[in-house]
């Protein structure tokens, strides 16, 4: 975990809710900008969702093909520039290696492209900020899958499992997953013309906006704190990409404040 966030929470007192803590260069890991989140102070539930909502939507939209050399900057090995890491297996594979063949990787949307019906349209199916690199093959059986625990091992991912319904990722990412479908939830309110996404606690949503399990990601938040590279990546994707920024990562403990 990064900063204040990571000491609070390693040391089991989550800030109080709404709470904002301190920005700029003293937040350590986190280069969040001052002021950024000026108007959350004293905010949860839906009131802190609104206003999170609102800061957030302020961003800049990529193409999908955009996308492809995006993640080779944000998702970039750090002890191998030539390559990226893969989210769900963790392995270190060339970037020249993108595309759809045995062997590739590709651009898995975290928050499922059918929850919601948004494909790859300029905004939510091009968000960098649930957009990693991944192995065709693992991309394809985790497919539309909510999130939960439980399953059989999956082929190319050590430590991930899934079942007819659901997909665990390794525990290494389950809060860099929760927070990416929080992002998601927040972000996309139905402006735009895209879909109202939202968190429910059902495996097996379908096509339906909705993605599961809440009580299950809030547990992931909470028992995998915030990277340096999750924190890093977050910062990459505000100043060099869209220009916003994933309030769960700066804030893990909105998590709580908002669906707890």
């Amino acid at each position: 975990m990064s900063g204040l966030s990571a000491l609070v929470v390693a040391a089991g007192l989550l800030t109080a809710p709404g709470a904002v803590a301190q920005e700029g260069a003293a937040q350590g890991v986190a280069a969040i900008p001052p002021g950024y989140y000026n108007g959350t102070a004293g905010l949860t539930g839906e009131a802190l969702k609104s206003e999170l909502n609102d800061i957030i939507s302020v961003s800049t939209r990529l193409s999908y093909s955009q996308v492809w050399t995006a993640l080779m900057v944000t998702d970039q090995d750090p002890n191998n520039s030539n390559n990226v890491i893969l989210l769900y297996g963790g392995q270190s594979r060339a970037k020249s290696l993108n595309g759809g063949a045995v062997g590739n990787w590709n651009r898995e949307h975290v928050w499922a492209q059918s929850h919601g019906d948004f494909g790859t349209t300029a905004g939510p199916g091009t968000d960098l900020h649930h957009l990693r690199p991944e192995d065709v093959q693992v991309n394809s059986t985790r497919g539309n899958k909510d999130f939960d625990n439980g399953g059989s091992a999956v082929s190319g991912a050590p430590g991930s499992y899934t079942d007819s319904n659901s997909f665990e990722p390794r525990d290494a990412v389950k809060g860099d997953v929760a927070r990416m479908i929080l992002y998601m939830a927040v972000r996309y309110e139905g402006e735009d013309a895209f879909a109202d996404l939202e968190t429910n606690d059902t495996a097996g949503n379908g096509s339906v906006p909705f993605h599961g399990r809440i009580s299950v990601l809030l547990d992931w938040n909470a028992e995998d704190p915030v990277s340096t590279s999750e924190a890093n990546r977050n910062d990459i994707i505000y100043e060099d990409y869209q220009g916003n920024r994933n309030p769960f990562i700066d804030h893990p403990e909105w998590a709580e404040a908002i669906w707890g």
